[in-house]
């Protein structure tokens, strides 16, 4: 735009002229920056973002499977009567289920696996009471009263 040939403005007003630009200018390039980062700065940051290795994901599957195996067992007619009769609500059943940790599945799967066909029904009223037993003793749920 403006060269060395130009003869319409001396040097030291094109000096002057692009100051007061730069002076005007400067401030609003920084708002502009800032407003256009802070979305970015507000956005939440996303959660741990590492690879899903395959034997955490092997291991859910599992456990999720684990945890059906013995929702099956524990839907029986059969078992559901002994549970009854031992003063235990399906409901409470349930909720015991939905809160074994991963290891107390698969090892209450695992014993259900490794019982024979008739034996089954006691072995599973078994498993429950202990666990039901357990989490009574550690204060966790209250089923038993000759725990307290």
């Amino acid at each position: 735009m403006w060269s060395d040939t130009e003869p319409d403005l001396p040097r030291n007003t094109r000096n002057a002229i692009m100051k007061r630009l730069t002076r005007l200018l400067s401030p609003l390039l920084i708002l502009a920056l800032v407003i256009g980062s802070l979305p970015a700065i507000a956005a939440v940051p996303a959660a741990d973002q590492g690879l899903v290795g395959t034997t955490t994901l092997l291991d859910a599957q599992s456990s999720q499977q684990d945890r059906d195996k013995i929702r099956r067992v524990l839907a029986r007619e059969d078992v559901q009567q002994q549970l009854l009769l031992q003063g235990v609500s399906p409901a409470e059943v349930e909720d015991r289920v939905a809160a074994l940790s991963d290891a107390e599945a698969r090892q209450m799967a695992d014993r259900l696996d490794q019982m024979p066909a008739g034996a089954s029904v006691v072995g599973a009223l078994f498993a429950v009471f202990i666990i039901l037993l357990v989490t009574d003793i550690l204060g966790l749920t209250d089923v038993y009263p000759f725990t307290r």
